[in-house]
């Protein structure tokens, strides 16, 4: 299994990171008439406008950060306004500032190079004001674009290995990445930020999701394969990071999901050109599971620590966070 040949984990970060010499030979510099924009826009897909009348928690954010919800304890069902809220609270633009020459727009969740290469979907079934329905969520206009109609969380628990959370959850959201968004700046380093700038998004996202006693559990242990099929995700450009399950500890189980047919949806151009950078690609592949059984396999596994535990070391719950990173010394 590619999951388990821990040299290619090796060979990306002693090829990536930084030295004297690598610092001082690189001929890199920051195009900025390429600047890629840092919104993924669907050309032709119509919002579904968000509610701007966002309420607050009343939660402070140190208690909302420690919560721990409680199995049958008191809980709400997402609607599109708590969705709303948590969406702009783990990726929305909270601020813009205008100054000669443009506009900066100040997000809720920091990332690397502020270049917001992080997007947010949503899967979910029929909820009290949403249609069930594959979406995207749009940072640029506070609005949702379907993807797919009708309930494809069954897409998910299989690709989840049947995770019970994936299972009972009537909302899932997923994070993706869209590489060329971040490595732009970083080139192919750009990989180790995948995961830390979905974390500071998963941190707000729970930590907005617990305020409003909505459990929420993250998944990172899945068939890559399948959600990038789900979401119409350019597998060349972009990869699924992870999956959040919205309100798990009551039974919402989903139906079989309607025929899946591929998406080709258009999306506005990012850039003037994009630079391709194969490492990325290259350990991304390596450590993706290939099918419900090995993802089942990984999840039993995900307790042991040390030098056979398998490449994927991002967890099957709320845990460490990316694929690689226990792998590695600083650097």
């Amino acid at each position: 299994m590619k999951n388990r040949e821990t040299g290619a984990a090796w060979a990306y970060h002693n090829g990536t990171k930084h030295s004297y010499h690598s610092i001082r030979t690189n001929p890199h510099y920051l195009d900025w008439e390429n600047q890629p924009m840092p919104f993924k826009i669907y050309s032709a897909l119509p919002p579904i406008p968000l509610r701007r009348s966002l309420s607050s928690s009343e939660m402070p954010a140190l208690a909302a950060i420690g919560a721990i919800p409680a199995p049958g304890g008191d809980s709400v069902r997402p609607t599109s306004q708590i969705l709303a809220e948590i969406f702009f609270l783990a990726a929305g633009v909270t601020k813009r500032r205008s100054y000669p020459g443009g506009e900066m727009l100040f997000r809720a969740a920091a990332c690397t190079g502020a270049l917001y290469h992080i997007d947010l979907y949503l899967a979910c079934g029929a909820l009290d004001d949403l249609e069930a329905g594959v979406y995207h969520f749009s940072p640029h206009d506070f609005a949702l674009r379907r993807l797919r109609q009708g309930d494809h969380r069954a897409v998910l628990v299989h690709a989840s290995g049947t995770e019970p959370s994936i299972m009972t959850a009537p909302a899932i959201l997923i994070c993706a990445s869209t590489y060329w968004r971040n490595a732009w700046k970083y080139q192919a380093r750009a990989y180790r930020h995948c995961y830390w700038d979905n974390g500071t998004i998963l941190a707000n996202l729970l930590a907005a999701a617990s305020a409003r006693q909505l459990p929420a559990k993250v998944v990172v242990g899945f068939v890559d394969a399948s959600v990038s099929e789900l979401l119409g995700l350019d597998v060349k450009r972009e990869a699924p990071l992870s999956l959040i399950a919205l309100d798990h500890m009551t039974s919402h189980a989903p139906v079989p999901p309607p025929t899946m047919e591929p998406l080709a949806l258009e999306t506005v151009p990012l850039s003037k050109s994009e630079i391709d950078y194969p490492a990325m690609r290259a350990l991304h592949e390596a450590s993706s599971l290939k099918s419900e059984e090995e993802v089942a396999a990984w999840h039993a596994e995900a307790p042991r620590k040390g030098p056979s535990t398998p490449l994927r070391t991002r967890g099957g719950g709320t845990d460490e966070g990316g694929k690689v990173a226990r792998l590695f010394p600083p650097g």
